[in-house]
């Protein structure tokens, strides 16, 4: 982790084997988007998400059938060694469900409420109670997750009343970010009465807007020490989605606030759920916050670069190494932190390429036909021909194999 981001104090909750907050590596989850009856699918992506570096992974509960898979689907996932703790993400009947089936509350490592959706007074038997009294029976912690889209009405209501008597009213904007945090804070308020531990508890106020995330944030920061959980909801497709998750969270946590993220991306048609789990390692290792696989340095192109190919080797070292990274990690130590860098000409190229692990620098516009390769700053040898790609990469799985050192069995 960076000197230079000092962390938010916050209490440590664990999740399973997973923990959250503490001054723990920044956890990252995600969300499947199958129908949680369909074992068989919902198991896959499940698998998939882990594979790809989710360390939670978020579930939809919403009916009986999906409530009666649950367990199911657990121990698939157990019986293909895949132990990423399953939360379960609960509206509206929860509690029901909850209740009805003790094997899916047992199965899961964490409820999500979002008390917006939870009808709640200050009676025992309210969905709201049933919900933390069961957190409480089977021992899992909660994450009060309250969202701008689905907002308690009447707290919202109660709060603009007051505002307009006010002398200097706040606007709109202004109050609906003071009632996410109230909903929060008096969520989890109630939950601890009821006997929920402090630090059991997770607190999000998600919105879709990135200077309402962040100013809630601040503002949460400052009025607790729980456990927090970062997104930008709803953030949208392709670059929109990535752009925007990028810039609110990466002023969040360059503030220290945050023990675990979410990108919420909308997927392209027929595109892979893994997205979201790339592009939130992307922005803790291109942060300095933790390393997951090596990191590929290359240059955009300009009218010194004769071809495609330096853009294609990029791509391709860059896919080799993340579908390599499931088996290096089990195998080495420390092979997330490595560096290579694919360069297009002599401007930068040799630079950059000693600058990294290992770096290949190819030839421009006019310079001779030879790709010099640079091993931890020192030039190693020279490749030609047509078969640079392949080389390169054995390169890469040579250094690899040689630099860092194996795991014990």
């Amino acid at each position: 982790m960076s000197a230079m981001i000092l962390r938010r104090p916050s209490q440590r909750v664990m999740v399973g084997e997973v923990m959250l907050g503490g001054g723990a590596p920044i956890v990252i989850q995600s969300m499947t988007n199958t129908d949680t009856a369909d074992v068989t699918a919902t198991t896959k992506q499940v698998f998939d998400l882990a594979q790809a570096g989710s360390e939670l992974v978020r579930i939809t509960v919403n009916t009986p059938e999906a409530a009666a898979q649950v367990p199911h689907i657990r121990r698939r996932l157990d019986a293909l060694g895949c132990h990423v703790p399953l939360v379960g993400d609960f509206h509206y009947n929860g509690h029901r469900l909850l209740t009805d089936y003790p094997e899916c509350a047992q199965a899961l490592a964490k409820y999500r409420i979002n008390p917006g959706n939870v009808g709640r007074n200050r009676t025992e038997e309210d969905p709201f109670t049933i919900m933390i009294q069961t957190a409480i029976r089977f021992d899992k912690p909660v994450r009060i997750g309250v969202n701008w889209g689905s907002l308690d009405q009447r707290l919202v209501v109660r709060m603009m009343d007051e505002n307009s008597k006010l002398a200097q009213p706040l606007d709109v904007k202004a109050v609906t970010r003071a009632a996410l945090i109230a909903s929060a804070l008096q969520s989890a308020e109630r939950a601890e009465q009821l006997g929920m531990p402090h630090n059991r508890i997770v607190l999000s106020c998600k919105v879709s807007e990135v200077q309402d995330l962040i100013a809630v944030y601040r503002s949460l920061t400052q009025q607790c020490d729980y456990a927090l959980h970062l997104g930008l909801t709803e953030a949208g497709m392709g670059s929109k989605g990535i752009v925007a998750s990028t810039a609110a969270l990466s002023v969040l946590l360059q503030e220290g606030i945050g023990d675990t993220i979410r990108i919420s991306l909308t997927p392209e048609p027929n595109g892979s759920r893994t997205q979201e789990v790339v592009v939130a390692q992307e922005i803790l290792q291109t942060m300095g916050l933790r390393a997951f696989a090596p990191m590929v340095t290359a240059c955009p192109g300009c009218g010194r670069t004769t071809s495609q190919f330096f853009q294609e080797l990029a791509q391709s070292i860059q896919r080799h190494l993340r579908d390599q990274m499931p088996v290096w990690r089990k195998q080495y130590l420390g092979v997330e932190n490595m560096t290579v860098a694919v360069m297009g000409c002599v401007v930068n190229g040799p630079g950059e390429s000693k600058l990294a692990n290992i770096g290949i620098s190819l030839p421009g516009t006019g310079e001779t036909p030879a790709a010099p390769i640079y091993i931890d700053g020192e030039k190693a040898m020279t490749l030609r021909g047509n078969n640079i790609a392949a080389e390169f990469t054995q390169i890469v799985d040579e250094y690899v194999a040689r630099k860092y050192e194996k795991r014990s069995a």
